[in-house]
């Protein structure tokens, strides 16, 4: 069954990284960018990648992704190994600018993609639900109405999933609006990653 499962995984992940659907309305060459592997323990569901992670082709490869991996005190290897981690965001390719940020993650992907892909990451203990879109999908009737009282009710949601904010650092004025984040969120989220690798 395993080997099953990741030549199903495989050749669904070849699909993805041709995936084109966008193509239309994007601006750009579609560029779908994420991670996953059938023995990830953990995953990290962000919006969608920005402009540098889209011309690298590397997940999390940005300041966002580095304040991340300091959030979780992972290193590159482990967060880039896929058998431990998944990088799977609510929309696979960069979706453009919108005003002073990027453009929310396109739809069409996470509903073409995320029903196949996730039920082949069977062995998920936790799953990082990173900013608005991210909540909104994986927390449904559970979500507070805000991220800032998702992030307040965060043991509610443990052992399974954990809202977090998106670590730009478009977000420091929030950080030093909510220091509880640091001083109680961190400590439970490395606590969790810990039981899980």
């Amino acid at each position: 069954m395993a080997g099953s499962n990741r030549c199903e995984l495989d050749r669904l992940l070849r699909q993805i990284e041709a995936c084109r659907l966008c193509a239309g309305v994007l601006g750009h060459e579609p560029r779908p960018v994420l991670q996953a592997g059938t023995g990830a323990r953990i995953l990290v569901a962000g919006q969608a990648p920005g402009r540098k992670v889209h011309e690298s082709g590397v997940p999390w490869d940005d300041a966002s992704g580095r304040r991340l991996r300091d959030w979780l005190q992972m290193d590159e290897a482990t967060f880039y190994d896929p058998q431990k981690v998944a990088l799977v965001p609510m929309g696979f390719c960069y979706p453009g600018k919108a005003g002073s940020g990027d453009a929310p993650p396109r739809r069409e992907c996470r509903a073409a993609w995320h029903p196949r892909l996730l039920p082949l990451l069977p062995d998920i203990g936790l799953v990082l639900a990173i900013g608005q879109y991210a909540q909104s999908y994986y927390l449904g009737d559970r979500h507070k109405g805000s991220l800032t009282a998702n992030l307040r009710a965060w043991r509610e949601f443990l052992p399974g999933l954990l809202p977090l904010p998106h670590p730009s650092p478009r977000n420091v004025a929030w950080f030093k609006a909510n220091p509880w984040f640091e001083g109680e969120v961190l400590p439970g989220l490395r606590a969790r990653v810990g039981e899980l690798l």
